[in-house]
């Protein structure tokens, strides 16, 4: 029974209420604040002003949010049609409420599961128990319970005055993260080593690009009364000065002081090496090629496209799925999907890396009649035409008149 728990609280998130003494380094999570080894603490908004982690969340999340979701039935002769008539369609394909669109809330909740390691969002109903809108909830403000019995969740949201309401499954849309924890929890020395390489180029460039020098005196020292404060104090107010200027004046210094500038360490001669290893980890810890975060490294224009399948199967592609079901769960009852509805992403435009790659694609499947004319110029953006709904195709399809094949010049005009 333990285990089981335990194996609850690290996938669902599900919390052990126990007293967490402030001195505790586990005290730190209660507020949202996870120290380091290398010193900062990471949280959600520390995390963000990484550029490689800004970058990756914005990445899943944006490219989630505008790829469209619609809902299918499948036909009995075993294809599919766009369900476009069904209540559930304009809330994954239009919007989600009157003042955000369902790609916003898509976004909106992916990057809430990377940055907390789970998304939610309150499904209202109408008196017919139909799903009308989404209202996107604070990921911090939601707990899970899981019932020792049935294994069923129920979803807990207390308010700033505690007030605590509970909620059924079906009536929140839950987008968790890989294993319920988020890749900021996941890799936060990462992130946190990636933070002091960060604070040390802004430091470093800050005092002229020059590491911090040494100020010597051989022999004796000039204490005075006050044991050398006040000589301490001259020296680097000069000091400070300089650096101020420029360095376009000299540097003097009186009684015999010297100055020694310090020798950069290897750690400073490595330190593009370092910062772009951290670009690395980042992008392996959100599983996203590592070009797609701009470190353009090892990127090439001959596998760009591959890159971008790479980035669908490997990235988004359980996070897809992560969304179709949980769109299904709250939007189409267990009698619909025996029927055959079920909601599904259109990734063509993802899969089409460049115009010459569609075309190329768009052809083929004309040619095998997949695909009408109308259907091309559709996803074109182009109007219909008249009589282009067939699937045959005038150029291979057998049995049609010579005259109808555009790129045969019938015999009667040849001769």
């Amino acid at each position: 029974m333990r285990g089981m728990k335990e194996l609850k609280r690290l996938f669902l998130g599900e919390t052990e209420k126990k007293s967490v003494s402030l001195n505790n380094p586990d005290a730190f999570g209660i507020f949202g604040v996870t120290p380091t080894v290398s010193g900062p603490s990471i949280n959600a908004a520390t995390a963000l002003r990484v550029p490689a982690v800004h970058s990756a969340i914005v990445l899943i999340a944006g490219t989630i949010g505008s790829l469209p979701a619609k809902v299918f039935l499948k036909e009995p002769s075993g294809g599919k049609r766009t369900a476009s008539d069904h209540a559930a369609y304009r809330l994954v394909h239009d919007e989600a409420n009157d003042w955000t669109s369902a790609g916003e809330l898509r976004g909106q909740l992916t990057a809430d599961a990377l940055l907390h390691g789970s998304g939610y969002a309150h499904v209202g109903r109408n008196f017919a128990g139909r799903a009308v809108f989404f209202t996107r909830l604070d990921p911090r403000s939601i707990t899970i319970k899981i019932d020792d019995a049935s294994g069923e969740p129920s979803y807990v949201q207390r308010d700033n005055a505690g007030r605590e309401v509970s909620f059924h499954y079906r009536d929140i849309l839950h987008i968790a993260a890989p294993l319920g924890v988020s890749p900021i929890s996941a890799g936060k020395e990462a992130i946190g080593l990636a933070t002091v390489l960060e604070r040390h180029a802004a430091q470093l460039f800050g005092s002229g690009a020059r590491p911090s020098a040494i100020l010597s005196k051989e022999g004796r020292a000039n204490t005075g009364s006050d044991g050398g404060a006040s000589v301490m104090a001259n020296i680097k107010k000069a000091f400070r000065a300089w650096q101020a200027n420029g360095n376009a004046d000299p540097l003097f210094l009186d009684d015999g002081w010297t100055y020694n500038p310090a020798t950069m360490t290897s750690t400073d001669a490595q330190f593009l090496e370092n910062r772009r290893f951290q670009i690395e980890e980042i992008a392996r810890l959100f599983r996203v090629p590592p070009p797609m975060l701009f470190d353009l490294t090892r990127a090439t224009w001959s596998n760009s496209e591959e890159m971008a399948q790479q980035f669908l199967t490997l990235t988004l592609r359980p996070w897809l799925d992560a969304w179709e079901w949980a769109y299904a769960r709250v939007l189409l009852s267990a009698e619909e999907r025996a029927e055959g509805f079920y909601v599904e992403f259109i990734l063509d435009d993802l899969l089409s890396a460049n115009a010459a790659t569609r075309a190329t694609t768009y052809a083929q499947y004309r040619a095998m009649g997949a695909m009408t004319a109308n259907e091309v110029r559709s996803g074109l953006n182009l109007p219909a035409k008249p009589g282009a709904d067939t699937l045959d195709n005038p150029n291979i399809t057998p049995g049609k008149p010579v005259g109808e094949n555009d790129n045969t010049i019938p015999a009667k005009d040849a001769a």
